[in-house]
């Protein structure tokens, strides 16, 4: 066995970066900047701006069960790699569509391509580590998101402005073609198992041989079968899809509208509201990271209350704020724990599981999550179209988080180290 000081886990680590900043951070966040002026360019209203968001994760739901499933069955790589590879080619088709519904399709298939590399990175770090640290390379991954917010709100208001009525088109054209380098980098340097290095997972103690890659895959003959009622007849993963569904309603309304509501209810440019949603991005890429690790520390259930109390704050925050000091209190609040449900339900799912079994149950907990996720932003852009103001959507993420902090106590307590 390969015993090294530098342990190729936090390649590993870098890899799901860099692939999540893809698959999220420009598959769907980078939606948020383009919005406004692609409302304006199709002449279309909130509620059909709303269900282009929910064609998006629809998509994202109807392959995060498969995605985990052949994630665990066949291996992480070649899943997030075809993944990132469609999502490459439905950037480009967004922006190349000639009207809603191309549009629409096109964002329907962009969430596929997001849940099938996006999950299965996220189940890498039960692979990759201990469960003692999984909290923390879970959350390190997750804080491509922010990554690729950050990216976004900075450099997607000037191409947008610098290409005139067709500037959102050439904003899907860019991140198409930062979506095919990120493809590129995850193909290099993924690998499914530490044993195809002849490696133990980080953090694990060296005591016996790794299993062969195949037999943790469960590919060939020799390997003990997947046991799947593990995963999807297990209560306390049910009990975590719904926390999940809260974090999904609530932070996918204020991703979604950001900067809609910024630029009407604040009367920013474009670009100043892209330097607020930056900031967002700026600031949570140490999210995943801070709270991936504290929940290793004070456990899932805690660390899961007091995001879910700081996105509340957030979003009433900003649904009653029009000014721009507001904004950046929304945003700073937000940015600071932004993506670390993710990482610490990715860290849970593993601790309830195991590590073999650890995709696909995070797979099962997402697709509940999504449906939060695909509802959201129509009903969003519903009330705003109704009431005239972006306020009412901003509440109800508000009530919905706040939800979802009351029940992160009520979650099984079982939690074991696998």
């Amino acid at each position: 066995m390969i015993k090294s000081k530098f342990h190729y886990a936090w390649i590993i680590v870098g890899a799901g970066v860099i692939g999540i900043m893809g698959a999220l951070g420009l598959g769907r966040f980078g939606y948020t900047v383009i919005l406004p002026a692609m409302k304006d360019g199709l002449g279309l209203n909130y509620g059909q701006m709303g269900l282009l968001g929910t064609g998006n994760l629809i998509g994202y739901l109807s392959f995060s069960l498969l995605g985990g499933f052949f994630a665990s069955r066949y291996g992480t790589k070649i899943v997030t790699v075809l993944s990132l590879t469609l999502m490459t080619v439905t950037l480009m088709l967004t922006g190349l569509a000639g009207g809603f519904y191309g549009i629409l399709a096109a964002r329907i298939f962009t969430g596929v391509g997001s849940a099938g590399a996006n999950v299965p990175i996220v189940g890498l770090a039960s692979a990759w580590f201990s469960a003692r640290r999984r909290g923390l390379a879970a959350g390190i991954m997750v804080s491509g998101s922010g990554f690729g917010v950050l990216v976004t709100g900075i450099f997607l208001p000037g191409v947008i402005q610098a290409y005139g009525v067709d500037g959102w088109r050439w904003a899907w054209y860019y991140l198409a073609a930062l979506s095919l380098a990120i493809t590129l980098i995850c193909q290099l340097l993924l690998k499914d198992t530490p044993a195809e290095m002849n490696l133990s997972p980080c953090g694990a103690e060296e005591t016996a041989p790794p299993p062969s890659p195949a037999k943790e895959r469960g590919d060939n003959t020799a390997a003990a079968p997947l046991q799947w009622g593990k995963v999807y007849k297990n209560p306390a993963l049910w009990q975590l899809g719904l926390v999940y569904f809260a974090f999904g309603f609530s932070y996918i309304t204020y991703a979604t509208f950001f900067a809609a509501h910024a630029i009407k209810a604040g009367n920013l440019t474009q670009i100043e509201a892209g330097r607020i949603w930056s900031l967002v991005g700026f600031v949570s890429l140490a999210s995943g990271l801070i709270w991936g690790g504290v929940s290793d520390w004070i456990g899932r259930r805690a660390a899961l209350c007091i995001v879910f109390s700081l996105h509340t704050l957030s979003f009433a925050i900003f649904a009653f704020s029009s000014t721009v000091v507001g904004f950046y209190v929304s945003a700073l609040a937000f940015g600071i724990s932004a993506w670390s449900i993710p990482a610490i339900v990715g860290a849970f799912s593993g601790d309830i599981v195991g590590a073999r079994l650890a995709p696909a149950a995070l797979g099962m907990v997402t697709v509940v999550f999504g449906i939060g996720q695909a509802l959201a932003p129509y009903v969003a852009g519903k009330l705003a179209d109704a009431s005239g103001s972006f306020s009412y959507s901003f509440m109800l993420a508000a009530f919905i988080a706040l939800a979802g902090a009351v029940g992160s106590l009520f979650l099984n307590k079982s939690e074991k180290n696998m």
